[in-house]
Order: structure tokens, then sequence, then C-alpha cells
């Protein structure tokens, strides 16, 4: 058998998709997927030494959870240009130098989305430009403080978890 693929469902940002082959067992291997364009998320570091988080109402854990900006790469997009975009919608700061550290999966047994881990310095304050129905309010938050919300469960978003602790390993050496 070869590898067969059924799209099941596809919307504007993801599709579903049953991948079928042969296991190594001779049996088949049916498993449901979730193909992601992939996205960014970003460390914006203001020059007072602070971490730029945001509170964002997230509607599938019915929570408004404690982030780092984010968002998902447009079709053929650059992830460069993704996290400068992201950015300037989400907290309205712009960056001067934007260096991506690290990519990852976010969640590999179920989707293929690759999350590209960015550090944004040199910002200037502009103005939001939020997608309809998003809900988001800046958090500029001192880092030690960013370092504790992170271990003592006030950030529990995977990516900001990630993107914090990685960044603040890179940091001290």
């Amino acid at each position: 058998m070869t590898h067969e693929e059924q799209v099941l469902c596809e919307t504007a940002r993801f599709r579903v998709v049953r991948h079928r082959r042969e296991a190594p067992d001779g049996g088949v291997l049916a498993r449901d997927f979730i193909e992601h364009p992939g996205a960014v998320t970003i460390v914006p570091l203001l020059d007072d030494g602070r971490v730029c988080l945001i509170k964002n109402r997230r509607l599938a854990v019915g929570e408004q959870l404690v982030e780092l900006p984010a968002g998902t790469l447009e079709p053929d997009e650059d992830p460069l240009a993704t996290a400068f975009r992201e950015l300037a919608e989400e907290t309205g700061y712009r960056a001067e130098q934007m260096e991506k550290i690290h990519e990852f999966y976010m969640s590999p047994g179920i989707m293929n989305e690759r999350m590209y881990l960015f550090v944004a310095t040199g910002l200037t304050e502009g103005e939001t430009s939020l997608d309809s129905g998003e809900e988001i309010e800046i958090l500029p938050t001192a880092w030690e403080e960013a370092m504790s919300m992170a271990c003592d469960g006030r950030i529990q978003d995977a990516k900001s978890l990630v993107g914090l602790l990685l960044y603040d390993r890179l940091r001290r050496g």
C-alpha cells in the first residue's frame, strides 16, 4: 500500500487530513492530522528591560491567557515578515531588529505546525491593528516577573513558555 491522504475538513487556516499507509506489521495505519501553514511567536524586549506580553482571549479554552505575541503565516509568507507583521498588529510596537532564535513543533502527535521563535529589539510604539474578533491587551512586564509567571502557572500557553524560558536560558549563557 502506498501513502494515501483524504481531506476531512478544510478551513481558512488549516486542514484535517487522514493519512493511511502500510504499517510495519503489514496492516494499515490510519491517522488524522492537522496540516497547518506554521506560525511565529515573538519575545519583544523593550529598551527598559521589560518584555511586552499580551493578554489574549482564547475561545478554544474559554480563558484570557497571558502570552507572547504570535500569529499564523500567510500563504507563501516568510516567517521573518510574519514576525514583524504580527508584532505590530497585536502590540502596536515596530521592531528595528528581529532575530530568529529557534524553531519547534507545537504538537507533533496531531499536527505539523512549525513555530518560529524570534526576539524583537529596538521597539517603537505605534497603533495596533487587531483582526476582527481579537481581544488583546498589551502587558509590558519586568523580565523577572515574566519568569515568575512562567514558573508559577500564570502563563499556560506552550509557545510562550518555550519562548520565555528558552530566551532566558540563552541570555544567561
